[in-house]
Order: structure tokens, then C-alpha cells, then sequence
């Protein structure tokens, strides 16, 4: 026997307390009625314990369990020979041997379950499962038939394959198989010998220009020499069809081709090989992505400020698009569309955050050109200082110490009210320190914030300390109204004791102020001391028109934005503006520095320029075109992926005039920005996928780390059927997501970035998006690769320990040490269906009041057993009534307690029946009662006491103490109750109740 939760069985203890208990406490049943009763429910819950317990026979038996693994993918197709092999195997086996299949492609099945039976036929076992034979995971069967042994106490698994799996692991399976003291037996199996040529791989560029030259390769692997035709198809169009001579082994061909058309096409080759007898392995895919002619972005600071620009584009045949800069996506994968992009005098205050970050991004990461052209809102003008646009471009905003500029005094009056809590506040914070570091140690900054009454952070000082500065101004927080005045007129007044070449008052707020002096008198004042005021505007809620006003009196600008991403460029365009040095007027020809190529287009000279912005040269720019005081006027370089250009004078005729004038121009400007077009086509995002039978692994890598960003993708297969999904990110850089596919071919991806709408609810970029591809090849089942599975075979039975078989001797199979097992019977159900019949016996006898004795009798009479077998019966005269047999029992049990007879001689003189004082106890009552009859008769009253039998035998052998009646008159008429010699009544009543609690004893 065997419990399954042996803590169970500690019920006994408590079990036998019940017993006892109800042994002692069942009153209402007495003898053989009790003593069954309490069987009954012992038994009843002596089984439900076992039950409980999981309490379980089993013998222990010796035999032999082998699992037969047959590999029947593609690679092998043998099925025939594996079953003839698995039939020689089983016939070898003991009786008591059990034996089970489990067929293996794809997915295992299981053929035969481990059973003892014979195999159908002794000859041949014919296999009634089917599998997908297009793949091959062995791990799936080891698992399948380990669980099938674990089950059965263990045995022994025979793997008949030829190794070459394509999904799942073997060999980590083994680890498992080892640990479980499973041992594998592998019998290597040959791929078959067959005429078969299949197309491995066609190679094409997956991104072309239009009219591009490319080359088809393909690579074909052939078991036999013959002739083929190759057919090509793009778009299910025949392109070519080629005749083709194989040889044994790998074969490379190639064909050349041109793109025609833009856009994604597929391509499908086909092989069709004289005598091939395996088709599947025929077929191979490929995409290309064929763009257009190249595709320049035009951003413009000015409304037709780009018209040089534009015929220059025109006369090359470059495609190009002209926004203003508000329109520039916050998508990353928009920018992918073009090859370069310029900045045509444009400020950094038009440009928000996401922008000006995908911008540099496409340059470093996707190889997208960016070329900055001048103006009074450019470079340094413009506010680009620190921005991503500053680190792409091959120059720097500021001038690093290169020419004496003017002592600036600058005081930045700052709303800190608490409608600027939150990013407005922390954002004018980073505009105010972006200010400090733009300016010189020489410069003063003072810096109060204000919100019903102003409070100065910094007082003026000059930035000998810079660090403190900063320190103090990000300590900042918002709370309290809005007052602007009292805050100018502070700063008004401390701006007067500043001791500076120029000064100026920057002052930003997004609210109105509670009052309204009148400022008129505040302006003049600061016209007067030649101060200067620019104001800033931060959204819908801020007084724009008082602003602008005091701007205007100021001799300022004022700047209105609904984006604070934009503040740090405001302030360090402002700041820069102070300085009328950054604008370098002069009549003078531009210098040839290291212009490389570029040398040839101005052999002949070049023309003069009016002005430019000025800049500092990076360190590794190759600076070819620079002013006679060293600036760079045409300065490119290599940035990450892209290229970049800066030409710090404008093309508008402004400071250029001889230059928009200059014959040469379209195609020296054609030249500057083709240069910038990429090296290599680049897409943000690239698609590769991984077939591991039941699905495919894709994908998704960008170059960048950044994997932030919520992507769907738009999977489309041949036949024009969609699916979609939402990779994840896997590692940076990196998606990933799974496909079901169930074909070979191209498919289609359509990458977008979700952003966040109204609400936190995330709403796919439905502006284009990003097309990629991925192809699925035909299954590797069917490749030629030559790989040979034995070895990975033996490294499977090594690891597990187990052998090596050969085809030619299945009968080695069996030949090991059996193993001991045990063979449980689960016997709850049987267990319960006993404790139910039980318990309705236990029922049965407690409920019911029947003649059990009669019903033996009557049942032992049926079954032929006469009844003076079991008692011998007297003979009697006559059957007496009932009601006359229930008195005699009656009698017979109240003379049962008294005993068999008096214990006198004059007693039994006292009646006629004394001499039948040894028969039965009814006799014996029927002497006592007629001693008390003649006691309460006679003329002299006789007593008799009874003893209490002291004995719990029989009737006739019980001892009793009975007197006899004494006379204590002499006549019989006296009246007077009879006497004993103490001189008590006769008629004791204890007498009288022990014979009445008799009559009820006997009635019970």
C-alpha cells in the first residue's frame, strides 16, 4: 500500500476516539443491534481516511518501457522504413515489455501509447498521425515521450532522425532528460538520395534610385548536373527567363537590371530544373525600395525668401518642398522622405523642441542633410545657441574670443506667478541660464522675479561667479498674483547703476498685470539712458498688446509663443542681438580655404559679399570659403550619418547681391547641398524577421537608441491580407513583435509612431509613416545545406547516456536492464461507492425496528437449511394467542430476575405447583405469586421477601433468598393485615416497586 498525503492518516487518532466514545455513549441500542451500528460507522470512517489519505495498493513489477521517437519531416520522408525498423524493434521485447510511439515534424503526436500490446503488424507499423513535416522540433517529441516514461516509472527513448532541426533545441532538452535519469538512444538516418536542385538565396539592394544600374544574384545548390531555366518576376511581372547549366553543388548566377520605376517592388524567382523531384525548395524572394529623383526640404524664415534657392533645385531636376517652420513634423520617421534639408534664414523661436531635436537626429542617425543659410535670423541671430542644430552644423553660434565686443549689462525680469508653475517656469529657468552662459565674464546680469511684489534672485553683478548665478536662478518657484510695474521700475533702477556699454531689460510673463500706471514715463526713461527692452509673451493669457506696446517704446522686439520649448532660443537670441558685432558689413571678396572638390567651381573667382553673420569655425569643419577677418563664410563636415553645410550670408540680395546675380550660382548651390545628400539610403526603421516554424520574430531596429517611442506596424502579406501590430521594445534601439505566417514571400511593414492626443488616448501618425519589408523564405527543411545531423545526434546520446543503434540491429533496442516500478490501482471510486452502502445500512439498522432473528431464519430456510440445524425446538401442545405469548414472555423475564425456585421446602408445600420448582421461570413465577395470593387469604398473614438475584447468568441457575410466610394468627376470617415478628406490615411496598421496575424492564 501507498498513501499520497500520509499526513492524512494522523485521523486515526481521533478515529479511535470516536470509537470508544460511541461504544460508551450509544444507550439507546443495546447487544448484537449496538455492537453492529458501531462497526458500521468505525468502518465508514476507517475508508474515508483512506480516502482522504490517498491510500492506494500497488505491486511492484520489472519491465522494459521504450519511447520510439520517428522524425517524419520532409528531410527525412522515410516513413515506410521507420516503421519496418520500429516492427523488428518490438517484436524483440519481452511480454511484459511495453512500447509507445510518438511521431515527430513540427509538432509531436503520439502514434501508440505505452502499452504492452503487439504492434498491428509484425512487419511494418503503419503510421496514423499527422504532422506538419515542413519543420523540425525534436525537443517537442523528447518532452512529449519523457512525460509519457515519467508516467510509467521510467524507460528509455529512441530517437530515429537525421538531427537536422530547424526549430526548438535538442540539446537543452537533454539537460532536462538528464536531470530526470532518461536515457536517449539515437539512430541516425540518412536524408534520402534524390534528384533535387532548390534556389537558396536571390540578393538585391533594398534601396535603389531611379534609373540605378543594380545586379540580381542568386545562388543555387544542385545534387546532379543538368539544365534549368530561371525565371524573374517583380510585381508578378516577368522581367526575364534564363537557361541556365547546373553542376553538383553550390551554383552563383547573375543578372543585371535597372529601376524604372519609384516606389516598393518585390521580386520572385523561380527555378525549374530538368528531373527536380522536390518543388517546394524552387522559389525565392526579394524587395527593393526604388525612390524618386532626390527630395530637398526647404524651410523658410521669410514667406518667398527662397526663390534662389528653388530655381537652383528646378535647373537640377531635384525634387523639392517649401514650409514655414511651424509645419516641421514632431515625427522622426518624416524626415526620412527627403535627402537633405535646408534652413533658409530661419529663428530658432519658429522651431519647437521635438523639431529641433528630430533634426539633428536625422542627420546623425539617418544621414539626412542639413544645410543653414544666412540672414539676421540665423546661427547665432537666430538663437540656435546650444540647440541640436548648433551641435550638427560646423560651426558655432558665439564668437569664442576673436574680437572685442561691447560690455553688456543685462537685467531678466521674470514672472513667477503660479500661473507659470509647472513646465513654463522651468523652462523660462533654462532660457535664463542658457542667457548667463552666453555671455562673457565681463557682463553684468541681474535677475527678479516677481509676482505681487518683485524679488531679486541675482543682483547685478558681474559673472566672475557664473556657477552661482545659475544655482540661484534654479531655485525659482512659482506662487503669489501678477504686478509687472513695480518690477520694471526696480529693474530700471538698478539697470541705471550698471556700468556697461549696452544695456537691456528681457521681461517675461504670461499673465496681465493687476495695475496699470501707465508706463509711458518708465520707457522714456530708459530711451533716455539708452536702454533697451525686449518683452515675451507666454500664451493666450498674457496682455500682448501691452506688451508689444512697451516693446515698441522700449526701442525693443517682442516675441509672443504657445510653445515654451521655444523661451531658451528667445533669450539667447536676445542676448546675442545686444551685440550689433554678429553682423559683419563689409564689401569684400570671400577667401578659398579648404574647399576640396568644391575648388573647381570658382577657379575663375568669385563675387563680393556685402555682410554675413558672424561665427566660429569647429575644430575638424573644413572651412572653404572665409572672410579677410578669419570667420567662416562656407563651412561643411561630417556629422555622425549625414553632412552638413553653413554659408553664414544670405541668398536673398541683401547682403549677397553680386552673388544671387553670379551666372554660377544654380549649380554651385546644386553642388553644396547634393553634398550633404546621403552616402547610403537610410530609413528609420529596418525589418528583419526570424521563422521558427510557427511564427515569425520580427524586428524592428532603428539607429538610434532611443526606443520611447509607441510603434504600430501594418504587416501585408502576398495575397494583400493585413495584420497589425504593436511591437515592443526589446533592447535599445530594438522592437520586437510576432507574426503567424503560414507562406513564404514578401511582406510589407508599415512602421508609424503613435503620439498622444487629447485625453493621454495614444492615436496612430496616420502622416505616411515609414514602408519597409521583410521576407520569409521556404521552410530550411528543404534546403541542400549538406549538414550532417549525426554528431548533434551523439552529443544528444552522450549527454543523456544513452547509445549509439545502427539500422541494422533494432533487436539491441530491448537489451538493457529493466526497471522496477510501481503499479498503483486507484481504487477512490470503488472506495466511495463502499462508504455510500454503508451508510445507508448503517441507516437501515438504526431507523428500523425489525424481527432481524425471524429474517435470518426465514432467509436460511430459503437458502435450504432446515431450522433444527440451528435450534432444537420442544415439542409443544398447543400454539398459544398473541396476546397470551407476549404475557407468558412477560411472566418468563420477571421469574428470569428472581430465580428458578424458593429456597425452602415449606414453600414449595405452600402450593400445589412447588414440586415445579426446578422448570422453567415461568413455573417458578407461578409458585411466587401463588405465596402472595394465600398470604393476603389466609387468617394469619405471612410476609416473604425476595432476594435480589447477585448474579447475571441464567434464569434457572440465579440464587435467591425467599422465606417463607409465618402464621402470626390462628383464624382465617381475621381482618388485620399480616405482621413479621418486628411488628411491620406484610405488604412491603419496596417489595412492590421492585417488582414493578421488573415489569418495565421487561417491557423495554
Amino acid at each position: 500500500m501507498q498513501a499520497d498525503s500520509p499526513w492524512a492518516l494522523l485521523l486515526l487518532i481521533p478515529w479511535a476516539a470516536a470509537v470508544w466514545w460511541m461504544n460508551r455513549g450509544t444507550l439507546r441500542l443495546q447487544g448484537t443491534r449496538k455492537k453492529i451500528a458501531i462497526a458500521l460507522r468505525a468502518l465508514i470512517l476507517l475508508l474515508v481516511i483512506a480516502v482522504a489519505a490517498g491510500v492506494q495498493p500497488y505491486w511492484r513489477v520489472e519491465q522494459r518501457n521504450v519511447i520510439f521517437v520517428a522524425d517524419r519531416s520532409a528531410s527525412v520522408n522515410a516513413d515506410a522504413s521507420l516503421g519496418e525498423w520500429i516492427a523488428k524493434a518490438s517484436a524483440a521485447k519481452d511480454e511484459e515489455d511495453r512500447s509507445g510511439i510518438v511521431s515527430i515534424g513540427l509538432d509531436a503526436a503520439i502514434d501508440k501509447v505505452l502499452s504492452p500490446d503487439e504492434l498491428p503488424s509484425a512487419e511494418r507499423y503503419t503510421f496514423r498521425s499527422g504532422v506538419n513535416e515542413n519543420f523540425t522540433d525534436l525537443s517537442q517529441a523528447l518532452r512529449l515521450a519523457s512525460g509519457m516514461l515519467h508516467e510509467a516509472g521510467g524507460g528509455k527513448i529512441v530517437l530515429l532522425s537525421d538531427g537536422a532541426e530547424n526549430a526548438g533545441s535538442m540539446l537543452r532538452q537533454a539537460e532536462l532528460l538528464k536531470h530526470a535519469g532518461i536515457e536517449v538512444d539515437v539512430v541516425p538516418i540518412a536524408a534520402p538520395q534524390r534528384v533535387d536542385a532548390s534556389l537558396e538565396a536571390m540578393d538585391v539592394p533594398q534601396t535603389l534610385r531611379q534609373g540605378e544600374k543594380f545586379t540580381f544574384e542568386f545562388t543555387i545548390n544542385s545534387t546532379s548536373s543538368g539544365t534549368a531555366k530561371l525565371r524573374l518576376y517583380e510585381d508578378n511581372r516577368e522581367l526575364s527567363t534564363s537557361d541556365i547549366v547546373l553542376e553538383p553543388g553550390e551554383n552563383r548566377f547573375a543578372l543585371q537590371s535597372a529601376a524604372l520605376e519609384p516606389g516598393f517592388h518585390r521580386f520572385r524567382a523561380e527555378l525549374y530544373a530538368e528531373g527536380d523531384e522536390r518543388e517546394q525548395n524552387n522559389t525565392a524572394y526579394a524587395f527593393s525600395r526604388v525612390s524618386g529623383p532626390p527630395a530637398v526640404l526647404i524651410v523658410e524664415g521669410v514667406p518667398g525668401s527662397s526663390g534662389n534657392v528653388e530655381a537652383a533645385l528646378k535647373a537640377s531636376l531635384i525634387r523639392y518642398e517649401t514650409i514655414p517652420p511651424e509645419r516641421l513634423s514632431v515625427q522622426l520617421a518624416s524626415y526620412a522622405a527627403y535627402d537633405s534639408i535646408i534652413l533658409n534664414n530661419v529663428p530658432a523661436t519658429r522651431i519647437a523642441a521635438k523639431p529641433m531635436e528630430w533634426l539633428g537626429k536625422a542627420v546623425s542617425d539617418y544621414g539626412i542633410g542639413l544645410v543653414m543659410l544666412g540672414g539676421d535670423n540665423s546661427f547665432g541671430l537666430g538663437g540656435y545657441f546650444q540647440t541640436p542644430i548648433e551641435k550638427a552644423l560646423p560651426v558655432y553660434m558665439d564668437l569664442k574670443g576673436k574680437r572685442q565686443l561691447p560690455s553688456l549689462g543685462l537685467i531678466l525680469v521674470i514672472d513667477r506667478s503660479g500661473s507659470m508653475s509647472g513646465g513654463k517656469l522651468e523652462l523660462a529657468k533654462e532660457a535664463a541660464m542658457r542667457t548667463i552662459e552666453l555671455m562673457r565674464p565681463e557682463d553684468s546680469v541681474g535677475v527678479v522675479a516677481f509676482d505681487s511684489t518683485p524679488w531679486w534672485i541675482v543682483e547685478p553683478t558681474k559673472l566672475t561667479d557664473r556657477d552661482d548665478v545659475l544655482g540661484k536662478i534654479q531655485g525659482i518657484q512659482a506662487e503669489g498674483g501678477t504686478e509687472i510695474f513695480p518690477a520694471l521700475d526696480t529693474a530700471y533702477n538698478k539697470l541705471l547703476e550698471m556700468d556697461a556699454q549696452r544695456k537691456h531689460i528681457i521681461l517675461l510673463t504670461d499673465g496681465q498685470s493687476a495695475s496699470n500706471p501707465g508706463y509711458a514715463a518708465l520707457t522714456q526713461g530708459m530711451v533716455d539712458n539708452k536702454m533697451t527692452m525686449s518683452t515675451v509673451a507666454v500664451g493666450d493669457g498674457a496682455d500682448q498688446a501691452m506688451l508689444e506696446q512697451l516693446a515698441k517704446q522700449a526701442k525693443g522686439r517682442f516675441y509672443f509663443t504657445n510653445d515654451e520649448s521655444t523661451l531658451p532660443a528667445i533669450f539667447s537670441r536676445e542676448t546675442v542681438l545686444m551685440s550689433r558685432t554678429y553682423i559683419v558689413e563689409q564689401n569684400a571678396p570671400p577667401l578659398i580655404g579648404q574647399a576640396g572638390s568644391w575648388a573647381t567651381m570658382w577657379q575663375n573667382g568669385l563675387p563680393d559679399l556685402q555682410a554675413y553673420i558672424a561665427t566660429t569655425s569647429k575644430e575638424t569643419a573644413e572651412v572653404a570659403l572665409l572672410s579677410p577677418q578669419g570667420d567662416p563664410i562656407l563651412a561643411r563636415w561630417a556629422y555622425g550619418s549625414g553632412r552638413t553645410v553653413a554659408w553664414t550670408s544670405d541668398l536673398t540680395g541683401k547682403w549677397s547681391r553680386d552673388w544671387v546675380q553670379w551666372s554660377a550660382l544654380p549649380n554651385v548651390l546644386a553642388e553644396w547641398i547634393k553634398w550633404t545628400f546621403p552616402q547610403f539610403e537610410s530609413t528609420p526603421y529596418s525589418a528583419s524577421a526570424e521563422l521558427d516554424g510557427r511564427e515569425a520574430m520580427l524586428r524592428l531596429r532603428t539607429e538610434g537608441s532611443d526606443t520611447a517611442a509607441k510603434l504600430s506596424a501594418v504587416v501585408t502579406d502576398e495575397a494583400g491580407k493585413s495584420t497589425t501590430l504593436s511591437p515592443l521594445p526589446a533592447a535599445p534601439g530594438e522592437y520586437a513583435a510576432s507574426l503567424p505566417v503560414s507562406e513564404p514571400g514578401v511582406y510589407l511593414m508599415q512602421v508609424n509612431e503613435e503620439t498622444a492626443a487629447a485625453g493621454g488616448a495614444e492615436t496612430p501618425n496616420t502622416g505616411g509613416g515609414t514602408t519597409t519589408g521583410f521576407v520569409i523564405p521556404y521552410s530550411p527543411e528543404y534546403r541542400l545545406t549538406g549538414e550532417n545531423g549525426t554528431e548533434a545526434l551523439q552529443q544528444l546520446a552522450n549527454a543523456t547516456g544513452g547509445r549509439l543503434l545502427s539500422l541494422d540491429a533494432p533487436q539491441e533496442v530491448y537489451r538493457f536492464n529493466p526497471v522496477e516500478s510501481r503499479q498503483p490501482y486507484n481504487w477512490t471510486r470503488e472506495l466511495l461507492l463502499l462508504i455510500l452502502a454503508l451508510w445507508l445500512l448503517d441507516i437501515l439498522l438504526r431507523r428500523l425496528s425489525l424481527p432481524w432473528h425471524r429474517i435470518g431464519r426465514m432467509l436460511l430456510a430459503r437458502l435450504g437449511l432446515a431450522g433444527g440445524r440451528l435450534q432444537r425446538k420442544e415439542p409443544v401442545a398447543a400454539a398459544p394467542s398473541g396476546a397470551m405469548s407476549r404475557l407468558q414472555q412477560r411472566k418468563s423475564r420477571t421469574a428470569g430476575f428472581y430465580g428458578e425456585h424458593a429456597g425452602t421446602s415449606d414453600a414449595a408445600s405452600a402450593s400445589p405447583a412447588a414440586g415445579q420448582a426446578k422448570g422453567t421461570g415461568a413455573d417458578l413465577a407461578g409458585v411466587q405469586r401463588a405465596a402472595i395470593h394465600s398470604s393476603h387469604t389466609a387468617s394469619g398473614t405471612e410476609r416473604v421477601q425476595a432476594v435480589r438475584p447477585e448474579g447475571q447468568g441464567q434464569a434457572g441457575k440465579q440464587q435467591r433468598d425467599v422465606q417463607q410466610f409465618k402464621s402470626v394468627g390462628t383464624s382465617s376470617q381475621s381482618s388485620a393485615p399480616p405482621a413479621n415478628p418486628e411488628g411491620k406490615p406484610a405488604g412491603n411496598q419496596a417489595t412492590v416497586n421492585r417488582l414493578l421496575a421488573a415489569k418495565k424492564r421487561g417491557k423495554r
